[in-house]
């Protein structure tokens, strides 16, 4: 790196040694992972029986009356992308009969929880959702719902947009997160702790609308609401070049730096200090009266997580105690049958001393929970068994592109995938000694992700950081669970609010 660039990215407030790695992944591409298997109920992924979710739904609440329980929730961005069509017909000629989005979105109209406040902004300008379509005047619909002078809904993050309809008022999902909270984050001193990522734009709204409700909810119930908040941090941004690799410059001469990804925010997750964690995503809330399976088996993955950690924190402290026969077997038991991963082949090979350190640097990192759905051909990462560097194998959550489509062996793993990942995850951040993990030690780099983009009219590549669900926890211990199909709801596009489980 020369200096003069050099002296450009620190000028820019960046750090020259991440960007050089930076700029040397886009000229070298990531490796992709080898894959031994896809996870299967058969192999990998555990099916609860009747009597072990009864179990934990009777446990977990009194194990989590005595920790610290927090729930993180993505909800940084704008919601653009959930009216993508219906910013393309903003831009068009107004002929509905063009798209069927469109048509479906204005005919079922009254059936968005918007519409009462999308009614009452027109109603101020003169008008009405009513006169509208009868002037087919489809557009003033679209603009006022979208644009700033109107409810402004395409520049506001999905977290503060009306979803769902109550007969005493309608709720957004920052209000649907606060209440599943209620149900299974509730942890010591009876308090729910709910931490949202957000954009500094949209921070300023997200606490004014979640303050009123905390109000509301504490009077209600009795129980105590923190929630806290954090951005995705600008060092974390990642060096957009061109396609020939060399630094994408702006007009004025600066380097273009764009947000990594999700995978940003395992800075932000990794400054969370809490016993238990669990993380969803921002649009995947449903109304009430589908919640009592969401809260079953959150307490499921929740319960089953502090079981397992107990025996692997038990397992741990009897190795630090004394290195023997009992401890080792102990501790492989823990790691192969409770953990469920697999050693490699030269573990027998390996003298006894040899085995406790392996099992001992193995079993204790950071530990997970992840839901896993029946696959529907919906978007996703797929749950894998992965081939590690020590020749043992590992649960990972892989998207598409780090896979070897091209290699026989990796595509049929693919193809006979049953499941994927519905972002549906509980953590366990801390060590047997009660001391929080440095996450980004577990954090495997070499499984980002290189997208094409364009920044004025001219095309670019951009640099994911490993997804905070893939790669940022490829160094954690992986516990797959099926969950149901209804636990998975999210909303897309603004269309998916008009399925049932949203009305």
């Amino acid at each position: 790196m020369d200096a003069l660039l050099k002296e450009k990215i620190i000028g820019q407030g960046m750090s020259p040694g991440p960007v050089e790695e930076q700029i040397n992944n886009f000229k070298n591409g990531f490796p992709f992972l080898t894959i031994t298997a896809p996870a299967t109920p058969v192999d990998g992924i555990k099916v609860m029986t009747e009597e072990e979710l009864n179990h934990f739904v009777e446990t977990y609440p009194m194990n989590a009356a005595s920790i610290d329980v927090v729930k993180f929730v993505p909800a940084s961005g704008a919601a653009s992308r959930m009216f993508k069509d219906l910013f393309a017909f903003l831009d068009g000629d107004g002929d509905l009969s063009k798209s069927a989005f469109v048509q479906k979105f204005i005919d079922k109209i009254e059936k968005f929880a918007f519409y009462d406040d999308l009614n009452a902004v027109l109603e101020n300008k003169g008008t009405s959702i009513s006169d509208c379509l009868d002037r087919k005047d489809y557009k003033e619909i679209v603009a006022f719902l979208l644009l700033d002078d109107g409810l402004g809904y395409g520049n506001l993050p999905k977290g503060l947009l009306k979803f769902h309809s109550y007969p005493d008022g309608r709720r957004t999902p920052a209000y649907e997160h606060l209440v599943e909270g209620m149900q299974y984050a509730v942890g010591h001193g009876n308090t729910v702790q709910i931490h949202f990522t957000v954009s500094p734009e949209h921070e300023i709204k997200f606490k004014e609308e979640v303050n009123g409700i905390i109000a509301q909810l504490e009077s209600l119930t009795g129980l105590k609401f923190k929630v806290t908040y954090s951005e995705q941090k600008r060092a974390t941004n990642t060096i957009a070049v061109t396609m020939e690799n060399e630094p994408f410059l702006e007009e004025d001469g600066t380097i273009l730096f764009r947000p990594a990804g999700h995978g940003a925010l395992l800075e932000n997750l990794n400054d969370i200090s809490a016993d238990l964690i669990f993380i969803k995503n921002i649009d995947n809330v449903v109304p009430d009266r589908l919640k009592p399976e969401t809260k079953k088996y959150k307490m499921a993955i929740g319960g089953l997580l502090l079981e397992i950690q107990a025996k692997v924190f038990a397992a741990l402290e009897e190795l630090n105690r004394e290195f023997s026969q009992d401890t080792v077997d102990q501790a492989q038991k823990v790691f192969t049958e409770d953990l469920g991963a697999k050693l490699p082949e030269s573990f027998d090979d390996k003298t006894m001393v040899e085995k406790a350190n392996f099992l001992k640097g193995k079993l204790n990192r950071p530990i997970r929970v992840c839901g896993m759905v029946k696959n529907t051909g919906e978007p996703g990462g797929g749950p894998f068994w992965i081939l590690e560097d020590d020749g043992s194998q590992s649960l990972q959550i892989l998207e598409t592109a780090q896979i070897d489509l091209e290699d026989p062996e990796s595509k049929k793993h693919m193809m006979a995938s049953t499941h994927f990942n519905p972002v549906d995850l509980v953590c366990g951040t801390k060590d047997y000694k009660g001391k929080d993990f440095d996450l980004l030690e577990y954090r495997d780099m070499k499984t980002g992700f290189i997208t094409e983009k364009s920044k004025s009219g001219r095309d670019l590549k951009a640099l994911e950081l490993p997804g905070l669900w893939n790669g940022s926890m490829s160094g954690w211990n992986t516990l797959f669970v099926e969950v149901p199909l209804i636990t998975f709801n999210p909303v897309k596009t603004v269309n998916d609010l008009l399925r049932d489980e949203h009305q």
